[in-house]
């Protein structure tokens, strides 16, 4: 031991109580042993680490690569357990309740109903004839056929709601007064329920078309021959055929030529106007006097429903 560690022992001995201190080479050797000691609590501490780590190691390897790592661990707070999970209700195989709705209101529609048309017919829905072709005669009023006999059929018939028909005389321009006249007009009106009209002359064009040729009633060994015109510009539409028979003198014998009429139906939405030109004493229809009136008739009816 050194003379200065000898020197600072002597004063500690001094300065302190009467305790006895251990000796300098005792204090020496329990300095040794302590610092033995935590040597090996040091060489302890490194070798439970490396085993620690190689274990966990040898744990990672053998749970494969599938396998999760473990959660981690500390100890500031401790890891929340897991919620349970509610099962799933089975499945139901019945149909759900249909939701309640409220029944929609049907929509309010201001259309009125359609208007059944005119259910009488006045004199001023007839054309008046020209003056230059005014007999002076007038008409009449009076019950009867408004189309020629068509192989028995009576088209135009079902769905009508009242009718009119007036026999009308006219004279050519020209022609003096006082002679006789040169053609007559079976002239009609026939209102129609809604709808109806256009049936009625679509009917009387398949009849036209199914009869071709019959009996002249009344007139042995005669025959009477109907076909159908093209016709345009007469009201909403219109149906044209001819009626023609061979031609006689007054005596009945043939003059060697055909008589032939002309018969016009015009609808003018649910009003149908039919001109059927007659003749007189064996006259035939004059196509340009005919289109005329034809036109007279559709304006009359147009001012009537105006």
């Amino acid at each position: 031991m050194s003379r200065e560690l000898t020197r600072l022992y002597g004063a500690l001995a001094v300065d302190t109580d009467e305790r006895v201190l251990p000796a300098p080479d005792r204090v020496r050797r329990r300095a040794d042993r302590r610092a033995r000691q935590r040597a090996a609590v040091g060489a302890l501490a490194v070798a439970a680490l490396v085993a620690g780590t190689v274990a966990g190691a040898q744990l990672v390897l053998a749970a494969g690569p599938d396998a999760e790592p473990a959660p981690a661990t500390t100890t500031d707070s401790p890891s929340p357990s897991p919620t349970p999970t509610a099962p799933s209700p089975p499945p139901s195989h019945t149909s759900p309740a249909p939701s309640a709705r409220t029944p929609e209101a049907p929509p309010k529609t201001s259309a009125r109903p359609p208007d059944p048309g005119p259910t009488s017919i006045p004199d001023r829905a007839f054309f008046t004839l020209a003056a230059a072709n005014d007999t002076g005669i007038g008409d009449e009023f009076i019950p009867g056929p408004v189309l020629p006999a068509l192989c028995g059929a009576r088209p135009g018939e079902a769905g009508t709601v009242t009718r009119r028909a007036r026999s009308l005389a006219f004279k050519l321009t020209g022609t003096p007064k006082g002679y006789v006249p040169d053609g007559s007009y079976r002239h009609s009106i026939t209102v129609y329920r809604p709808g109806r009209a256009d049936e009625a002359l679509a009917e009387l064009r398949e009849t036209v078309r199914d009869c071709p040729e019959q009996p002249v009633p009344d007139a042995s060994g005669m025959t009477q021959r109907q076909r159908l015109l093209g016709d345009s510009g007469y009201g909403d539409e219109s149906v044209l055929f001819e009626t023609r028979t061979l031609s006689r003198d007054v005596n009945g014998d043939p003059t060697g030529g055909d008589e032939v009429h002309l018969v016009r139906a015009i609808r003018s939405g649910d009003v149908v106007t039919v001109v059927w030109e007659q003749g007189w004493e064996g006259t035939s229809t004059e196509r340009a006097r005919f289109d005329a009136d034809s036109r007279r008739a559709v304006e009359a009816i147009r001012r009537w429903l105006a």
